[in-house]
C-alpha cells in the first residue's frame, strides 16, 4: 500500500475512533451490548443497530420503487439501505441497452463465470470494476450494453458432477453414460447459474439481463458449430496425430496454458491422484542398452525411466568422437528385443551432458517426438488413457500404473544386470492445474487449431493501435506468447461440453475397422445429414459402413473465444451484432490473458473479416490475501464476498484454525456492497497483485456512515419548505466557503472524469473520496455552520450551494457506490416544477462548470486549512489537555502584506473551523503575540507562523524555546545542503533548467522560513 493510502486510512480510523467514542454513551442507554470482533480494527467494528435509532422504512413490494420513510435513521445501515433499489433498478429496465439507438455505443462482455460454483472475491473485483465503468458511461449519455453470460466450464463441472455422482451413486460417469451424465450435469447448471445470479444482483452489477446467455444454450452451441464447420472448410482447423499433455486422472487431454510447472530439488515424494502413497520424484536412472553385434553397450540416463518400455532409439552427437563407432549400430531392447538405431542429431543431443547418448521415445517426449520425424522413427503409445501399461509396454509390464511401473522397471534392470546407478536429480515436472496429476506427454490423434497465421493478425491489431492493452507493460507479455505460440489443441475427451461436429467413416475397403483408425476418414458437418452428404462426396464409389460422431467435446476455451460474436447473435446478423459488435472494453485478470483474450481475439477476428472484437483490453491485478499469499483452500484465507456484504462469523475447527491462523479466517461484520465495491476499485492501483485486506472494506463502510450524516445535517439545515435552485449556481455574491467548495468540485469533477477515460479507477475513486471526505465534510459543512444563524444573511446561498454539492457528490460517487447513492439522492428535495429522472442512475455525469473555477479562492483557502490544521496540532499536545475543548484567542504573524490580507479577510473561516475566541493577524516587524501572556507556536508555511495564547502554566516555555531552535537548525541544514548544491562547477552546465529553477523557489521559501523563525 502506498504512503498516501496508509495516511488516509491513518487518519481515517483516528476519526472513526472519536466518532465511536461519542457513540459509546448512547448506545449503552439503549443498553446495545455488541462488542467489537473484528480483528485488530476494534475501534472501527460498527455496533449492533437497534430499532431505537433505526427509522424503519416502509415494507417495499418486490420490483417497485423503495418506500422510503419520512426520518433518516441516525446511522447508516448498509442491509436496509441496499434493500429493494436493485429490483426497481432491473423491472425499470434501467440496464438494458437499445439496438436501436442513435446514442453512441459503449459494450462490455462480463468474463462468464464457470457453472461449477459461486463466485470469489476476484469475481467480484470484475463486477466492481466493470459496473464503475458502465454506470459511468450509461450516464454519460451511451448506450451501455453490459452483457451477461456463464461459461460450461466443461472439465471443471465434469470433475464436481462426478463427484457428485460418486457421493450420490457410487458410480462414475463411464459407468453411468453420456445421457445420463448429461441431465445431472443439466441440474447442475440450472441450480448454480441462480446462485451465481443472486450474487451478481448483490454486488449491484448492472447487467442487461434480457440479454443473458450461456456458452451450452441452443444460440451459443450453434455458433460453436458453425464456427468449427467454416474453419475446417479453410484449413484452419484440421485432425492431426501430435503429442498432448494428457491428464490420466481425467482421462482427457489439457492445453499448455492449463498446465503449472513445479521445481523439484533432488529426492522429493509428492502425492499423485489415484496413487495411494506418495511418488518419488528427482531421481535418475542411468542404464545400458546391449550392442546388437555384442561388442559392447550404451549407457543412458532417464528421469522416466519407465518410457524406456517406448525406447526406439538412441542418438549421439555427430561430432562426438567417443561414439564414433556406434554410428549406424544398433542397440537392442532388453524386454522385447526391438531394434534401437543409434542416430547422429546435433539438434537434441549435447555431449557434455550425462553419457552423450540419449534414449528416443517419440510418443511419450516432445523433443523426442522431434527427432522421431526428423529421422522416421516409429512412434509407440505404451500408456493407456487412465495411465497404465498398455500391450505395447509388454506382458511384464502390462496393466501396471505408470509409478508402479517405474519401481518395476528399475527392478528388472537390476536382475538382468543392466542397471548402472540411481542418483538424485534437480527436475521440473508439469501439473494439471484441475486434476493436479502430473502431466503425461502422449501421442494421440486430436482435433487442433492453426494459430500462427491469425496470432501474426492478433499481434498486428495491437501494434497499430487498432487493440490497445491497459496497463501497458502486458503489451510485451502479449507479443511474446503470440510469438512463439504452438497449434492449439481442442479436443477433449470428456462428455460435458459441445460435442465435436465431426464423424467417422467406416468404409468396407478398410483393413482396420477399429474407430478413427484412418486421419483421413473424418467429416465435418452441422450435423449429421450434413455428414453424410460430405461422405457421400469425399469417398464416392466405396461402400460406407458405419458413420460415427466423434465423442469428444471441445476445449471450453473455444466456445468462450467466441463469445463477443455469438452473445450477440453470430452467425444470424441480428440487431444485436449490428449494433453492439465490435465491444468497446474487454476487462478481466491478467491470470486469462492468454487462456481466454487472445484466443478471442484471434477467433473473432477471423470469423469477423479482421474485425477487432473490442479496442481496449483493461486487466485488473490478482487477488491475494492481506500478506501476498494466493488465495487457496489450504491456507483457508479465500474470501467469500457475500461474507464480506451481509457479514458472517468465521466457521473453523480446530484443525482449520491452525492453518488460518496466520491468514483471514476471521468474522466478517457487515460491510454492505457499496463499500467492497469501493475497496476493491481503489486496489486497482496496484499493477501485478492486490492484497486484500478486508480492514479497508471496514474502513469505507465506515465513510458511508460520514456520508450519511452529511446527508442527515443538510436535510436539518435545508428544512422541509425548501426548494432547491432551478439553474447553474453563479458564486461571484456567494460567501468564500460556498465559491472554494464550488471550485474544488469541478476540479473533483475533471479529474474523476479524466481518470476514468484513462482507466486509472483507483485514482478516480480516491479523488471523489477526497473531495467527499476532506473538503465537504471536513472544511464545508464545519465552515458554513454561521451561515445558519437567523440573522446571517448568506443562508440562503449556504442552502443552494449545500444542496448542489450533495446532488452533484452523489452523482459523481454512484458508478463506485451504486445503492448508498440513489437512497441518499431520493432523499434531497427537487427543483420546483421541474421533472427530474427517476433514478441517480440515469442522471447526468457531472461536468465541468466553468465559472465555478476560481484558483484565487482555492488558494486562499489552502492558508486557511493550512493555518487550521497547524492551531488544531497546537492544541493536541498533551501539555494543553486541559484547555482543549476552550475557546482560546490566536495570533498570525505574516511574512507579507498579502497573506495579511487573506488571514484577515479569512478571520471567520479560521475562527469556526479551529474553535477559536478571536483571531488577530500583524505583520512581521509587528509581533504582537508576547505581549498577552504565553504562547505556543508552529510554523503554517515560509510566509505564516501562528501562535496560540494559552495559560502560563500550561506550557514550558523553554521546551518551547528549543523546539524553536531545532526547527531554525532544521531549515539551516536544508538551505545550507541545496546552497552546495547549486554553487558546484557542473550546476549551470549539467542540470535541466526546470529543476534549476524549482531549486530557486526551494531556495526563496527556505530564506523566507528561516526569517520568520529567526524574527520570533
Amino acid at each position: 500500500m502506498a504512503e498516501a493510502e496508509k495516511k488516509t486510512l491513518t487518519e481515517m480510523e483516528r476519526k472513526l475512533k472519536k466518532e465511536e467514542k461519542a457513540r459509546e454513551k448512547e448506545m449503552k442507554r439503549q443498553k446495545a451490548s455488541e462488542k467489537t470482533k473484528f480483528g485488530q480494527v476494534k475501534s472501527t467494528q460498527p455496533k449492533k443497530l437497534t430499532d431505537k435509532n433505526i427509522n424503519k422504512d416502509e415494507e417495499t413490494p418486490l420490483g417497485e420503487k423503495k418506500r422510503l420513510s419520512s426520518q433518516m435513521a441516525k446511522q447508516y445501515n448498509p442491509s436496509a439501505v441496499e434493500t429493494s433499489w436493485y429490483e426497481w433498478w432491473e423491472r425499470s429496465e434501467f440496464f438494458k441497452a437499445d439496438a436501436k439507438s442513435t446514442k453512441p455505443k459503449f459494450v462490455i462482455f462480463l468474463p462468464p463465470p464457470n457453472i461449477t460454483g459461486v463466485l470469489h472475491i476476484g469475481h467480484a473485483l470484475t463486477c466492481a470494476v466493470q459496473d464503475t465503468l458502465i454506470r459511468w458511461k450509461r450516464m454519460s449519455g451511451y448506450n451501455a450494453l453490459w452483457l451477461p453470460g456463464y461459461d460450461h466450464a466443461g472439465i471443471a463441472t465434469q470433475d464436481v458432477v462426478a463427484k457428485y455422482l460418486m457421493l450420490k451413486t457410487g458410480k462414475t460417469s463411464h459407468d453411468i453414460g453420456r445421457e445420463e451424465f448429461l441431465k445431472e450435469a443439466w441440474e447442475w447448471t440450472h441450480k448454480y447459474s441462480s446462485t451465481i445470479k443472486t450474487q451478481l444482483r448483490r454486488l449491484g452489477s448492472s447487467l442487461d439481463w434480457s440479454r443473458e446467455c450461456f456458452t451450452m444454450d441452443e444460440e451459443r452451441s450453434k455458433a460453436v458449430v458453425e464456427a468449427f464447420v467454416r474453419l475446417h472448410k479453410e484449413g484452419v482447423i484440421y485432425r492431426g496425430d501430435q503429442l498432448v499433455n494428457w491428464d490420466c486422472f481425467s482421462r482427457s487431454a489439457r492445453s499448455d496454458e492449463e498446465i503449472d510447472y513445479v521445481e523439484i530439488k533432488g529426492r522429493t515424494l509428492r502425492p499423485v491422484p489415484g496413487y495411494e502413497k506418495p511418488v518419488e520424484f528427482g531421481l535418475m536412472t542411468s542404464f545400458a542398452y546391449p550392442l546388437e553385434d555384442g561388442s559392447g553397450e550404451v549407457v543412458v540416463a532417464t528421469t522416466r525411466v519407465e518410457t524406456m518400455l517406448g525406447d526406439t532409439a538412441v542418438a549421439v552427437h555427430p561430432d562426438d568422437a567417443r561414439y564414433k563407432y556406434l554410428h549406424g549400430k544398433f542397440a537392442v531392447h532388453p524386454f522385447n528385443g526391438r531394434k534401437l538405431p543409434i542416430v547422429c542429431d546435433a539438434d537434441l543431443v549435447n555431449p557434455e551432458l550425462g553419457t552423450g547418448c540419449v534414449k528416443i521415445t517419440p510418443a511419450h517426449e516432445q523433443k523426442d517426438y522431434e527427432l522421431g520425424k526428423r529421422h522416421h522413427l516409429e512412434a509407440i503409445n505404451i500408456f493407456t488413457n487412465d495411465g497404465k501399461i498398455n500391450k505395447n509396454g509388454g506382458s511384464e509390464f502390462e496393466g501396471m500404473q505408470r509409478y508402479a511401473a517405474r519401481e518395476a522397471v528399475v527392478e528388472a534392470l537390476r536382475s538382468r544386470g543392466l542397471l548402472r546407478g540411481v542418483e538424485e536429480k534437480d527436475m521440473r515436472i508439469g501439473i494439471c492445474s484441475r486434476s493436479n496429476d502430473v502431466v503425461e506427454p502422449m501421442l494421440k490423434p486430436q482435433w487442433y487449431v492453426r494459430c500462427s497465421t491469425m496470432g501474426e493478425e492478433a499481434l498486428e491489431a495491437a501494434g497499430d493501435g487498432r487493440l490497445e492493452i491497459i496497463p501497458k507493460q502486458y503489451s510485451a507479455d502479449w507479443r511474446r506468447w503470440l510469438e512463439n505460440m504452438h497449434d492449439w489443441c481442442i479436443s477433449r475427451q470428456i462428455l460435458w461440453g459441445h460435442r465435436i461436429p465431426a464423424w467417422y467413416a467406416t468404409l468396407e475397403e478398410d483393413q482396420l475397422k477399429k474407430f478413427g483408425t484412418y486421419i483421413d476418414h473424418w467429416v465435418v458437418g452441422r450435423n449429421e445429414e450434413e455428414a453424410r452428404e460430405e461422405a457421400a462426396v469425399k469417398f464416392a464409389g466405396k461402400k460406407l459402413l458405419d458413420l460415427s460422431q466423434d465423442p469428444d467435446v471441445l476445449d471450453t476455451w473455444f466456445s468462450s473465444g467466441l463469445f463477443p460474436l455469438s452473445s450477440l447473435g453470430w452467425p444470424d446478423q441480428t440487431e444485436e451484432l449490428k449494433a453492439f459488435y465490435p465491444g468497446s472494453v474487454l476487462e478481466t485478470g491478467l491470470d486469462i490473458i492468454f487462456f481466454w483474450v487472445a484466443r478471442m481475439v484471434m477467433l473473432s477476428m477471423k470469423l469477423s473479416d479482421g474485425v477487432v472484437p473490442f479496442s481496449k483490453i483493461y486487466l485488473h491485478p490478482m487477488v491475494r490475501d492481506e500478506k501476498g499469499r494466493k488465495m487457496s483452500k489450504s491456507l483457508n484465507n479465500g474470501i467469500d464476498p457475500l461474507k464480506v456484504i451481509n457479514g458472517e462469523k468465521g466457521n473453523l475447527d480446530p484443525k482449520e484454525l491452525v492453518v488460518a491462523k496466520e491468514g483471514q479466517a476471521k468474522d466478517f461484520p457487515e460491510c454492505g456492497a457499496d463499500a467492497l465495491r469501493f475497496a476493491l476499485v481503489t486496489y486497482t492501483a496496484q499493477s501485478y497483485n492486490m492484497n486484500m485486506d478486508v480492514q479497508r472494506v471496514l474502513c469505507y463502510r465506515q465513510w458511508c456512515n460520514k456520508l450519511w450524516n452529511a446527508v442527515r445535517f443538510a436535510m436539518m439545515k435545508l428544512g422541509d419548505d425548501y426548494k432547491p435552485p432551478v439553474k447553474t449556481l453563479c458564486p461571484e455574491t456567494m460567501p468564500f466557503s460556498c465559491k472554494w467548495i464550488l471550485s474544488v468540485l469541478n476540479k473533483a469533477v475533471t479529474k474523476t472524469v479524466d481518470s476514468l477515460t484513462g482507466f486509472e479507477l483507483a485514482d478516480a475513486a480516491n479523488t471523489v473520496y477526497s473531495w467527499w471526505q476532506y473538503q465537504f465534510c471536513d472544511v464545508f459543512i464545519e465552515a458554513i455552520k454561521p451561515c445558519f444563524s437567523a440573522e446571517n444573511s448568506d443562508r440562503t446561498h449556504a442552502q443552494d450551494t449545500l444542496w448542489v454539492c450533495l446532488e452533484t457528490g452523489l452523482r459523481l460517487l454512484h458508478p463506485f457506490m451504486p445503492f448508498v447513492t440513489e437512497e441518499l439522492w431520493q432523499r434531497l428535495p427537487s427543483p420546483q416544477d421541474l421533472e427530474r429522472p427517476a433514478s441517480i442512475m440515469i442522471c447526468e455525469y457531472p461536468s465541468l462548470i466553468e465559472k465555478w473555477t476560481n484558483e484565487k479562492v482555492e488558494d486562499e483557502m489552502e492558508t486557511v486549512t493550512g493555518t487550521v490544521k497547524t492551531l488544531r496540532t497546537l492544541r493536541a499536545v498533551d501539555s494543553l489537555e486541559k484547555q482543549r475543548n476552550e475557546r482560546l484567542h490566536a495570533f498570525a504573524l505574516c511574512g507579507n502584506a498579502s497573506t495579511l490580507e487573506i488571514v484577515k479577510s479569512r478571520e471567520l473561516e479560521i475562527r469556526t473551523l479551529a474553535n477559536l475566541s478571536s483571531l488577530e493577524a500583524v505583520l512581521k516587524g509587528e509581533d504582537k503575540a508576547g505581549q498577552a501572556g504565553t504562547a505556543v507556536v508552529e510554523t503554517v508555511n515560509e510566509n505564516l507562523k501562528v501562535y496560540l495564547k494559552v495559560d502560563g502554566a500550561a506550557i514550558n516555555p523553554e521546551a518551547e524555546r528549543e523546539k524553536m531552535m531545532r526547527k531554525i537548525e532544521e531549515i539551516q541544514k536544508q538551505k545550507e545542503k541545496l546552497e552546495k548544491i547549486m554553487c558546484d562547477s557542473w550546476y549551470e552546465e549539467k542540470v535541466p533548467a526546470n529543476i534549476k529553477e524549482e531549486n530557486a523557489r526551494k531556495l526563496a521559501k527556505l530564506l523566507q522560513e528561516l526569517d520568520l523563525f529567526q524574527e520570533s
